[in-house]
């Protein structure tokens, strides 16, 4: 569930209250049939707002639902990325009607360096075999697709549900069509990170509920699980190197393409543990020193007015004899991680048997600390509030004895990048 920016309420207009409405009478439905009679109602009400670019009007009603109806919030959301990340399409050839249906996807890469990881244009040969790749074990047979020709940053994805509509349809139609479309001509700029994500995009295409996925075949749906999986490792096996060529220096992992939202999130999540070893292993290198040399330091922060909710854990690194902060990372927390430790995502993905698994976030942070060789750790119970560099936007971290300060690298410390994430 995505937070929405808190900001001051006002009267909603009569399209956000049109959205209210509909969000409440789906989740009120007392049947599937009316639940989709309200649903394509939605879909219609989001359709025109995301075509002409009326985000606001949707973040309003997301503000206010998040308040007042967090049921419905959560209806309104999911409606939004649906219509937002897929497309229908209607063709006519010799007066024969044909509805196709189209998705965005994400292929999520995780990259760590203590270099830079790369993003931009993707040269023709490596786009041209990336999609053979892409096509050949991930998609149904029949499925036409097309890949963005950008690697991109988090920082150069779409950043509303209207930019992502637009770009869902723009590589639908260029899917479609069998045509290829631009590079970014100005990406934006993505800060230097030691642990960050990369995205392959592409939509995809195939006939009104044909399958889009290989592990959707007829053939698979009794051992679908196992079809993702080998399709997974297929694609790690054939692309890995392909995808290492865009990054020169970098570890990479490729994940499991998926829906733009999910694939998104999913990537957010497994990003942190990474951070986390390429600090230590930053560290270590660079000053010399072994992993047991130094000490973490976590403490929750929040906004001011969020009344004691933690929205993200920063973990500090200090020598383990000073109070020097010289690196820090940040760890975001997403769906109810806040609240009870667990993102409800998890526990559905990981099944009955895998609840027990699941670890609150401080206990997750600690394991990969221990994994890393950090074994001097400190954790303040105190919730801060989350403050920024005033000169460099970067994170303030909280030191060993409370104090917010900004990480400094040593000053006989090699020359380098610094890194926060």
């Amino acid at each position: 569930m995505r937070r929405p920016s808190k900001d001051s309420s006002h009267k909603l207009s009569a399209e956000s209250q049109r959205l209210v409405s509909i969000s409440q009478a789906i989740v009120q439905a007392a049947s599937r049939i009316e639940e989709r009679a309200w649903e394509r109602q939605l879909d219609t009400q989001l359709q025109k707002l995301l075509k002409t670019g009326h985000q606001d009007t949707i973040d309003t009603t997301l503000n206010e639902l998040f308040k007042e109806d967090l049921n419905a919030y959560d209806m309104l959301m999911e409606g939004v990325e649906a219509v937002s990340e897929s497309s229908i399409m209607v063709d006519q050839h010799e007066g024969v009607e044909t509805t196709y249906q189209a998705l965005l996807v994400a292929a999520p890469i995780l990259a760590w360096t203590r270099f830079s990881i790369a993003s931009g244009t993707i040269p023709p040969d490596i786009l041209s075999t990336l999609s053979a790749h892409f096509s050949a074990h991930l998609l149904a047979d029949g499925v036409r697709m097309s890949m963005a020709p950008t690697l991109f940053a988090i920082d150069q994805l779409p950043r509303t549900h209207a930019e992502t509509y637009a770009a869902t349809h723009k590589l639908a139609q260029a899917a479609y069509k069998g045509t290829t479309i631009k590079p970014i001509a100005k990406p934006a700029e993505t800060a230097p990170f030691l642990a960050d994500t990369r995205y392959l995009l592409v939509a995809v295409v195939a006939p009104m509920n044909a399958p889009l996925f290989r592990w959707q075949e007829l053939q698979h749906q009794t051992t679908f699980p196992l079809e993702r999986a080998n399709a997974l490792e297929q694609w790690r096996v054939q692309a890995s190197d392909t995808v290492a060529r865009l990054l020169p220096g970098c570890g990479i992992e490729l994940l499991l393409p998926e829906a733009y939202y999910v694939a998104c999130r999913e990537a957010d999540k497994l990003i942190r543990p990474v951070s986390i070893r390429a600090a230590v292993h930053y560290l270590t290198n660079t000053l010399g020193v072994e992993a047991s040399d130094l000490r973490a330091v976590i403490a929750g922060f929040g906004e001011e007015s969020a009344e004691g909710q933690i929205d993200e854990y920063r973990v500090a690194f200090t020598m383990r004899q000073d109070t020097d902060v010289i690196y820090g990372i940040v760890w975001p927390l997403y769906g109810q991680e806040d609240e009870d430790g667990t993102p409800v995502e998890g526990l559905i993905n990981a099944g009955i048997t895998g609840i027990e698994a699941q670890k609150a976030p401080l206990e997750e942070i600690m394991s990969h600390l221990n994994e890393a060789g950090i074994t001097h750790v400190k954790r303040h119970n105190e919730r801060f509030v989350a403050e920024y560099c005033d000169d460099c936007g970067a994170p303030l971290f909280a030191d060993p004895t409370g104090e917010l300060v900004h990480a400094e690298m040593p000053d006989d410390a090699p020359a380098g990048n610094e890194h926060f994430h």
